[in-house]
């Protein structure tokens, strides 16, 4: 398995991601995923790719869909009504907020964010959902993924949307999702994965780490880290589409991370969108 940042290294990773996400949530800073600029039309089309359906983008609070997807996570998890789901790294709230009809009002969807400005804006959003939804079991709880402000065994679903592959400090990540998992829950992530690594100049590039990309594990270093942790059943589903599509598109980030490959590589040599799932043994 690729090395992990020492502590030092990884509080500088995570000090830059935040900081690049309280500007995205500003609408100062560039999207994580190829949208021209977040809460635009390009953050539907974006959405719609990672394989969200017109009908759910429809039905969120303005401004919760912000272009940060890899996949569909809600989807992949099948949630059940009256389940408690965890959405790690939940941004502006598009998963939960997705989740939370699907739950219902026995259910509970609790979004998690380091980033401040992120959870105010989805925060914000709350009286909207409550409003078009009618329910009101949804919240937001400011906290880092490696350290989750959840009690042990509490949750029945845990889903994560082009996040965890932030995280300076994945194992623990894994860890962390396997402690509050009650026995025989389940892990439904989206996220980008390496199907090898990346050349040094991308890697190093801090726009491309908070486009989740640069910081990105390698596919079956994903697989190990979640048995790892003890979670069973653990299946991975590469979807390159996703990725193919992006390099179609215009945004600067993946232009960059184009421009730095080998001549003649394609950026979907390297990256992949990948749907894990595992659970906890009962």
């Amino acid at each position: 398995m690729s090395e992990e940042p020492s502590p030092d290294q990884g509080e500088t990773v995570r000090q830059a991601v935040r900081d690049g996400y309280a500007r995205i949530a500003q609408g100062a800073g560039a999207c994580c995923a190829p949208t021209s600029c977040c809460g635009s039309p390009g953050a539907n089309q974006s959405a719609m790719a990672a394989g969200y359906s017109e009908a759910e983008l429809a039905s969120l609070p303005e401004g919760a869909n912000m272009g940060l997807s890899c996949g569909n996570p809600v989807a992949l998890a099948a949630l059940r009504p009256g389940e408690t789901a965890v959405d790690l790294g939940s941004g502006g709230g598009l998963d939960v907020f997705i989740a939370g009809p699907r739950v219902g009002p026995a259910g509970r969807a609790i979004g998690v964010d380091m980033t401040p400005e992120m959870l105010a804006k989805a925060r914000r959003n709350i009286a909207a959902y409550r409003e078009g939804a009618g329910l009101d079991n949804v919240e937001f709880r400011l906290g880092e993924i490696e350290h989750l402000p959840l009690a042990d065994d509490s949750v029945d679903v845990v889903i994560s949307n082009c996040v965890i592959n932030l995280s300076p400090d994945k194992p623990q990540v894994w860890r962390e999702i396997a402690r509050v998992l009650r026995p025989g829950g389940r892990v439904a992530v989206s996220d980008l994965a390496l199907l090898q690594p990346l050349p040094e100049a991308a890697r190093q590039s801090a726009s491309a780490l908070v486009g989740c990309v640069a910081g990105a594990a390698l596919v079956e270093e994903t697989a190990a880290m979640a048995k790892a942790a003890g979670l069973v059943d653990v299946e991975l589903s590469a979807r390159p589409d996703y990725v193919q599509s992006a390099a179609q598109w215009s945004d600067p980030l993946y232009r960059r991370l184009m421009e730095s490959l080998p001549v003649g590589k394609p950026l979907s040599d390297y990256v992949t969108s990948l749907d894990v799932r595992a659970r906890k043994p009962k």
